[in-house]
């Protein structure tokens, strides 16, 4: 049965032409666009808003009083499913893989800020990582509370009926649009845009968050269009991954660095860093080519940079350099 989604974002985003970035990428100063869905609003802004809006409102009409979900410990959903929770009045708890540290930074001090629990896993895969979540909302019904399991990324054939609607404003902000550029890592977002926009007409970047991210973007979009979506006719670039999500690559250091030097734009090296370093890859090898109107979807995850060790070290070194 569908439910109605809850509003919790601002929409449409807006989409703002890159023209240096694109210079700097080998394209023409009118081919590239951001589609600045890192200004969702709630939370602190990013994709997940829109898939969550759709988990939420079903959450809300079976009548759940806590939304449960899974992630890393700098999860973007994570936090975004915490500030869903706060917006409706709902309890949050976020089941994160590995265990407490030292260093609260990022969407873990976000999480904290906007109420939610906080249960670890310990060192597990994506299998212990759902056990675990099970465990919770069942120790939790015990209690008399009445959970509602988001899954891992908000990623869900009902999720991913956000990014439906964001196709669609795609379609009508860039009528010529030829590629858009996401990141793919549970496979909701990319299977959005695939069922709007078709699968000639999505590129997406792996960043490891699962081993076979294709399957389940075919999976997800599947129920949302009529074209036959399997995996092998999907656009995925694999080679930004590197030694792994949560590394922070050549590539994508120099990605977060052109962002912002050429446009003021700031990405983040998980998601959004690879997204960049897979366009520019792509642009070198052809597959995406100047004269063609290309849109790169920022799908937001900025506090995720700032609990990024790597990746803070990376910036203020780039700042030391030129005596700032």
């Amino acid at each position: 049965m569908s439910h109605p989604p809850v509003q919790l974002g601002t929409f449409p985003t807006p989409v703002e032409p890159a023209p240096r970035l694109a210079a700097a990428l080998g394209l023409g100063s009118e081919d590239l666009w951001i589609k600045r869905d890192d200004l969702t609003g709630l939370g602190g802004g990013g994709n997940k808003i829109r898939k969550l809006e759709w988990a939420v409102g079903a959450a809300l009409a079976e009548g759940a009083d806590t939304l449960v979900t899974t992630g890393a410990p700098q999860s973007n959903h994570a936090r975004l499913t915490a500030a869903a929770a706060a917006r409706t009045g709902l309890e949050a708890v976020l089941v994160l893989r590995g265990s407490p540290g030292r260093s609260h930074s990022g969407n873990l001090a976000l999480n904290g800020l906007l109420g939610a629990r906080l249960a670890w896993a310990g060192e597990v895969d994506q299998a212990g990582l759902n056990a675990a979540a099970a465990e919770v909302c069942g120790r939790l019904r015990e209690t008399g509370a009445r959970p509602a399991l988001i899954p891992f990324g908000g990623s869900s054939t009902l999720g991913a009926r956000g990014y439906v609607q964001c196709g669609e404003e795609l379609r009508t902000q860039v009528p010529e649009l030829r590629t858009a550029v996401v990141a793919l890592g549970s496979g909701g977002t990319m299977a959005g845009l695939v069922a709007a926009l078709g699968t000639e007409s999505v590129l997406g970047v792996d960043v490891g968050a699962l081993a076979d991210p294709s399957a389940a973007v075919a999976e997800f979009a599947g129920p949302l269009t009529t074209e036959k979506v399997t995996a092998d006719r999907l656009r995925v670039r694999r080679d930004q991954v590197g030694s792994g999500y949560a590394a922070l690559t050549g590539p994508v250091a120099e990605a977060l660095r052109l962002a912002a030097r050429t446009e003021g734009v700031v990405l983040d090296p998980t998601y959004t860093g690879r997204a960049l370093a897979g366009l520019a890859a792509a642009v070198r090898d052809g597959d995406v080519r100047p004269g063609e109107k290309t849109v790169f979807v920022h799908t937001g995850g900025l506090p995720g940079l700032f609990g990024h060790a790597e990746a803070v070290a990376f910036a203020e070194e780039a700042a030391r350099a030129y005596g700032v």
